[in-house]
């Protein structure tokens, strides 16, 4: 997120109208629905996290322990269980 300056960006009139409601603040202004990404997407986590989990269930299913996955990971035993038992 960045920062932008009001007078820079919009007109005086909305500019006049906002002030009226707020003055000297920050105000966040969210994109529209249509047009917001979801976490991790840009990056690729949200794809990484996938795969990672999908080797988790995995591995559970061929039989290692839910501890041995855990320290594997890096994660908590309850972590893993709900890696594991998460419907999509």
């Amino acid at each position: 997120m960045r920062y932008v300056n009001a007078h820079e960006v919009l007109p005086e009139e909305l500019l006049m109208e906002i002030q009226k409601y707020v003055q000297g603040d920050l105000i966040y202004i969210p994109k529209p629905e249509k047009e917001r990404i979801q976490w991790g997407v840009l990056s690729g986590e949200r794809q990484r996290l996938q795969k990672r989990n999908d080797q988790i269930k995995k591995q559970f299913q061929q039989g290692v322990a839910l501890q041995e996955l855990a320290e594997q990971y890096h994660l908590s035993t309850e972590t893993i269980k709900k890696i594991i038992y998460r419907k999509r």
